[in-house]
């Protein structure tokens, strides 16, 4: 299996450079060892604008007038619908029931056609989808252009952090993490890319134990509220992860509400549950973590506003915890 290497991920970002925000490294309030990427930031408002502009700007001149089609829970799919509406590509966006409304309006208001299905129906309906229209399918993660558009994260904090230590990236699909892995590994072979998933939809790190992708049902995944990090790794993302994570670590669904409540009280960032998953690593599994300067990747920002309104005005359980000193 082909892997995405260094070159492959500086070529992304010579081609989405202008059409995407260069993020910047924020200072976190709890500690001057830890940094923020927050690709929250971006317009679509996560880090899935960079592979989804990636994949649409390598679409062949034929396959633009045909368009392009995903299953996404919201933010691929915000992503893709924005990336397609830019080059003038048409673009439909299978999403499965349940996901956050917000997102779901916000694919609709960017332009492109929503079919909402259940959950376990959401890759087979863009594959027929595909096939009836002709329309390329752009998976969230299982394409080397796209984990290829979501490593110029990687790239952009080792260029701005060369001395960096621990980059903490959040693990779904695992597009974002195949990336980072890539572009960090090869630029800076000292530090350790470690990855987050909720504890609800470990998946991932049962795949690295036994080597195989582990495939948790959906009624399993659905406990998170991290629902951007329900899905599954891919045979292509799992052949990344296994040759360059270096580790695997999970938080619980109350430190994922303390740290998002931290993020959106003390550094004034818009997050999701899925964004806040990689600061709560740093703020409560300091243990299971390699010491030094530490980029934990802020990923995503698409929330629902009661659940916003709660992490700004709440308190949760978790916030009583010993968190990491600085």
């Amino acid at each position: 299996m082909e892997l995405v290497t260094v070159d492959d991920v500086r070529a992304a970002a010579e081609l989405i450079a202008g059409r995407v925000v260069r993020t910047p490294l924020l200072a976190s309030r709890w500690s001057e060892e830890v940094l923020l990427k927050p690709e929250n930031l971006q317009p679509v408002g996560s880090f899935k604008l960079r592979g989804a502009t990636n994949a649409v700007g390598r679409l062949p001149a034929g396959q633009r007038d045909r368009g392009v089609v995903t299953h996404s829970s919201g933010n691929h799919g915000q992503a893709l619908a924005w990336a397609a509406a830019a080059a003038g590509v048409p673009c439909t966006v299978v999403i499965p029931r349940g996901a956050p409304a917000v997102k779901v309006e916000q694919v609709r208001t960017l332009g492109a056609e929503v079919v909402l299905v259940e959950p376990e129906r959401r890759l087979a309906e863009a594959e027929r989808i595909a096939a009836e229209r002709g329309r390329e399918l752009i998976p969230p993660y299982d394409d080397r252009r796209i984990i290829a558009g979501q490593g110029t994260v990687g790239l952009e904090i080792v260029t701005d952090l060369p001395e960096v230590d621990v980059v903490l990236v959040p693990v779904g699909g695992g597009g974002l993490a195949s990336g980072v892995a890539t572009a960090v590994r090869a630029l800076r072979p000292g530090a350790a890319v470690i990855g987050v998933e909720p504890e609800y939809a470990a998946d991932a790190r049962e795949s690295l134990a036994t080597g195989t992708v582990a495939r948790w049902p959906v009624e399993r995944t659905y406990r998170t509220s991290a629902d951007g990090l329900r899905t599954n790794l891919s045979e292509l993302t799992l052949a990344h992860l296994r040759d360059r994570l270096d580790g695997i670590v999970t938080v619980t669904e109350e430190e994922i509400a303390a740290a998002l409540a931290r993020l959106v009280r003390q550094s004034r960032l818009v997050v999701e549950p899925s964004g806040a998953v990689a600061p709560a690593a740093a703020l409560f599994r300091a243990a299971d973590l390699p010491p030094g300067r530490t980029v934990a990747v802020v990923s995503g920002g698409n929330v629902d506003p009661a659940v916003l309104a709660e992490a700004a005005l709440g308190r949760s359980p978790a916030e009583t915890a010993a968190v990491r000193p600085g």
